[in-house]
């Protein structure tokens, strides 16, 4: 990977980002505070608080013993632009699982709420779905930030500022599409510089990046894009599973589908592979989509 400073300097936000104080303040919880991106919205990236709500509760486990899945609810838009406080509660610790919940806080109120389960290794069946075919090569595809030309200044400065290097094998839905409307999509990504090896780091910067173009399938189903005139769009839930130990510095391919959209809400369901063809995660996502009359 070739990398220069300013990619070097956006990984070094992150992980900055992804960097808790642990206060030592504990009462039945242990308890955590960290600090958010800037956004040209104000509100903190969904993909942000997830990763750091894992980092919390990784933080109260072992090394060997590895999260394999979480379920959490947005409960309220977080302010990026001040301190979050997030509260592990260890519900229980058993032979080969654990289970934790974490809960972000901002003002006094909860704006994100998870629980995540831990296992230690442990031999079994394998098995997983292949990869797709035919899927185009990332070297072969223009990262994002060079493929939207007439975007706001801030939102393509977001783009280039951010630790992910994306690319979409359809075109980016931040302006009007030409692809048909099919509810399916692929996006190879991959951390724009090296993260240090530990595992617990990288399943967390997976859980940062699983955020990210996810609703898209929803959105491509009916030609609708993120800069269209009063669409609202907002997570309501996040789940994601683990399967196989990955690097996010590596080119990764998430592969995603929206199987149902009804009554203001939209499912949508994603595939993670490492370039290789190893299934690394499954993740799945419901949102709140409204968009205005006559465009539907």
């Amino acid at each position: 990977m070739t990398v220069d400073t300013h990619a070097i300097r956006t990984v070094e936000q992150l992980l900055a980002v992804l960097d808790l104080d642990e206060t030592r303040a504990r009462t039945t919880e242990d308890i955590f505070t960290g600090s958010s991106h800037p956004m040209p919205s104000g509100r903190i990236y969904g993909g942000q608080v997830l990763a750091q709500s894992l980092i919390a509760a990784e933080r109260t486990m072992p090394e060997d013993r590895a999260v394999h899945s979480m379920h959490g609810y947005f409960l309220r838009p977080g302010d990026a632009s001040q301190g979050i406080t997030i509260a592990v509660d260890r519900i229980h610790d058993g032979r080969s699982f654990s289970t934790r919940r974490s809960q972000a806080y901002q003002n006094g109120v909860p704006i994100f709420s998870m629980i995540a389960s831990f296992q230690d290794q442990d031999p079994g069946l394998d098995h997983a779905v292949p990869m797709p075919e035919n899927v185009p090569d990332p070297e072969s595809l223009l990262p994002d930030e060079a493929r939207v030309d007439g975007l706001p200044a801030g939102t393509a400065r977001m783009l280039n500022d951010r630790a992910a290097d994306v690319r979409h094998v359809e075109s980016p839905l931040f302006l009007p599409s030409d692809d048909a409307n099919r509810p399916r999509q692929a996006v190879w990504m991959r951390l724009r510089a090296p993260l240090p090896d530990d595992q617990r780091l990288h399943r967390a910067a997976l859980a940062y990046l699983s955020d990210m173009t996810i609703q898209e399938s929803i959105l491509r189903a009916h030609g609708v894009f993120w800069g269209l005139p009063g669409l609202k769009v907002a997570s309501l839930d996040h789940a994601m599973w683990w399967h196989r130990p990955a690097r996010v510095d590596e080119w990764l391919l998430y592969v995603q589908e929206s199987p149902n959209a009804r009554g203001g809400r939209g499912l949508a369901q994603g595939r993670i592979y490492t370039r290789a063809g190893d299934l690394v995660a499954s993740v799945a996502q419901e949102i709140m989509i409204r968009v205005p009359e006559g465009q539907r």
